[in-house]
C-alpha cells in the first residue's frame, strides 16, 4: 500500500520534509509505518514521532491502528503553548 505522509511543525523540520510517499505492506499498522519513517530518517525524526499523534484520513487514532484503506496520514508533534 501506498500513503502520503505529511509532516507538521517540529516533525517536519526532524524530517527535513513536509511530505513523502511511503510503501508499506498490507495490514501495517501506525507504529509499523513509525519505525519505517524512523529509520529513513533518524535519531531526530524517531524522537519526535515517540510522543506525536498521528492522523489517518484526518481521524486521530493508536498506534495499533491498521492502515488498511488509507491514503494520508499526518504526523502533529506537541506543540507548545495553548
Amino acid at each position: 500500500m501506498q500513503l502520503t505522509v505529511r509532516y507538521f511543525a517540529g516533525a517536519s523540520a526532524a524530517a527535513e520534509l513536509e511530505e513523502e510517499l511511503v510503501e508499506l505492506p498490507d495490514g501495517s499498522t501506525v507504529d509499523a509505518l513509525a519505525g519505517v519513517l524512523a529509520e529513513r530518517h533518524g535519531a531526530a525524526l524517531a524522537r519526535v514521532l515517540a510522543s506525536s499523534t498521528f492522523l489517518v484520513d484526518e481521524v486521530p487514532g493508536g498506534r495499533e491502528r491498521p492502515l488498511t484503506g488509507a491514503r494520508l496520514v499526518d504526523v502533529l508533534p506537541p506543540f507548545a503553548g495553548g
